[in-house]
């Protein structure tokens, strides 16, 4: 599969901005991470980013050089910016397109499996009129991660280990819509249930009792990030990925919204 990823922005063009964040520096470190994950772990795959630095680049530049490589799927990825209040998650297929077309059942499998671990409001499945969905040849899709402008979001944003789970879930769903298959080597990895992160240890002690009266058994692990001290309740490991996303089900009907799974080496 050749995947065409392209950050949004950059150089002149900041993009979205807001709480000290710029959209052109968080988009191409998801992306990044992106690609990272889809070369380590799976089997024939070409990504061609459109920017791996902080250049100029014009949609024409972008959109033709996908269309020359011969692309499979041309994957977008952005931040959004609105008046603050705003949040949430949302992705977009080009306008023309119906719900049954083969690039929106690639999107149904992608928002899926990114709502599942972005811990970001759901706002939905959309279309638009944009460039990069419009003047492409292949299947293509644009990710919105979060408003940079809103408190909520812009927190998650600027964590470098949300940003890697943001990446985990586009990679998840395209190894779904293109029945990508997993490096043999790669075999150990751990899909980790986590059903909530505090910086308050007895937080946590609750959250662990509230899961165990649930007859679903966890633990607390501590983990540094960014410097600071956070205990996260794991709610189960798995070298199955299914089983992780049964063990996830359970504990949403539990009422714990938040839990999420992270990929990690075993």
């Amino acid at each position: 599969m050749k995947l065409y990823l392209d950050p949004g922005h950059g150089g002149a063009d900041p993009g979205a901005q807001g709480n000290g964040l710029n959209e052109k520096e968080i988009v191409l470190d998801i992306a990044s991470r992106i690609r990272t994950i889809l070369t380590n772990n799976y089997e024939n795959v070409e990504v061609n980013m459109s920017r791996t630095s902080d250049m100029t680049k014009s949609l024409s530049q972008r959109t033709n050089e996908a269309n020359a490589w011969g692309a499979d799927f041309y994957l977008s990825i952005h931040c959004n910016a609105f008046n603050g209040s705003a949040q949430g998650y949302e992705d977009y297929i080009h306008s023309s397109l119906s719900d049954s077309s083969t690039t929106a059942g690639y999107r149904n499998i992608m928002h899926e499996e990114i709502i599942d671990v972005n811990q970001l409001r759901n706002r939905g499945k959309k279309k638009a009129n944009f460039h990069v969905l419009r003047e492409t040849s292949m299947a293509a899709l644009l990710t919105e991660n979060g408003f940079i402008d809103n408190n909520h979001d812009a927190d998650l944003l600027r964590d470098a280990s949300w940003r890697t789970r943001v990446a985990q879930g586009h990679v998840n769903g395209l190894a779904r819509a293109f029945n990508l298959q997993r490096k043999q080597e790669e075999s150990d990895t751990l899909f980790k249930v986590i059903a909530g992160s505090f910086k308050s240890r007895d937080n946590a002690e609750k959250r662990e009792g509230y899961l165990r009266s649930n007859d679903i058994e966890s633990f607390i692990a501590s983990v540094t990030i960014s410097g600071e001290r956070w205990y996260r309740v794991q709610a189960g490991a798995f070298t199955n990925r299914e089983n992780a996303k049964n063990r996830l089900s359970r504990v949403k009907d539990a009422g714990i919204e938040d839990a999420f799974i992270i990929a990690e080496d075993a």
